[in-house]
């Protein structure tokens, strides 16, 4: 497989002790200590108020990480192609229409049922930033980070256009968390360039590997890369956070990982 090149413009992060990519990128580069604290969601302001208040933690992570991003790429959010990925989507959500199919009265309110498909996030981002370019919804279970980032890379090699990716996932409630065990919300962004310009963070490029999986001897960090599909990112991160060239290994199929080379340079 030729690699696929491409240069990150903007990095966004929420996750559990982590509200931005500049406290991750502290932690990741060990110039701070993580907090233990569960993710603090917030409102997404960029939406109308009725819509702002019917989004669930699900489309509150992917929006934070996405704004963040694009923020700091200084790209206008309407002219970005975007493609979403997530292991499942709004677990509460589901759960709670769980609860109503199992009642007495299953009768699903019309809020339930579209924050449950899995492209709800997609959908609130184009009503936030207006964007009318093409937007992708992916899943790929635990490698969801991955599958996710070998799409926008081979959009941005073949269109030659700066895409948006963002991979999201929450939590569970019981009884589901019993058969899908993700305590908390993590979210991740990256805005992806076909040039190299003055907004550049790195270069990273991306090919397939049996390898193994990048891990962290930071306990604390290890288990966090666990936790949650969309933090198998992290090592990545890690890379961009250190500032120097580094390879790394992010999960993806059972037996296929993506190999993946940071360049500050």
């Amino acid at each position: 497989m030729t690699p696929l090149r491409a240069y990150i413009e903007g990095v966004g992060v929420i996750g559990p002790g982590l509200a931005d990519w500049p406290q991750t990128a502290g932690v990741l580069a060990q110039r701070t200590a993580r907090t233990a604290a569960q993710t603090v969601l917030p409102a997404p302001a960029s939406l109308p108020s009725a819509e702002r208040r019917r989004t669930g933690p699900v489309v509150r992570a992917a929006l934070a990480a996405a704004h963040e991003a694009v923020a700091q790429s200084g790209r206008d959010a309407a002219t970005l192609a975007a493609v979403f990925a997530a292991s499942g989507g709004d677990g509460g959500n589901f759960h709670a229409i769980c609860e109503t199919l199992a009642s007495g009265e299953p009768q699903l309110s019309p809020t339930r049922f579209h924050n449950s498909v899995h492209n709800a996030p997609a959908g609130y981002w184009s009503i936030a930033t207006r964007a009318m370019a093409a937007s992708n919804v992916l899943c790929a279970y635990d490698g969801s980070f991955a599958a996710g980032l070998l799409e926008s890379l081979a959009q941005v090699s073949v269109d030659g256009a700066a895409t948006l990716l963002v991979a999201y996932d929450t939590d569970y409630p019981e009884p589901l968390r019993h058969a899908r065990p993700i305590t908390d919300a993590f979210g991740v962004a990256l805005v992806l360039a076909p040039q190299k310009s003055a907004r550049t963070l790195a270069c990273i490029e991306a090919h397939l590997t049996d390898a193994n999986a990048s891990i962290f001897a930071d306990t604390d960090v290890e288990a966090l890369r666990l936790s949650n599909p969309a933090a198998r990112a992290l090592p990545l991160l890690e890379a961009l956070a250190c500032g120097k060239a580094s390879h790394v290994v992010l999960d993806y199929l059972d037996d296929t990982r993506l190999a993946v080379n940071i360049d500050p340079s």
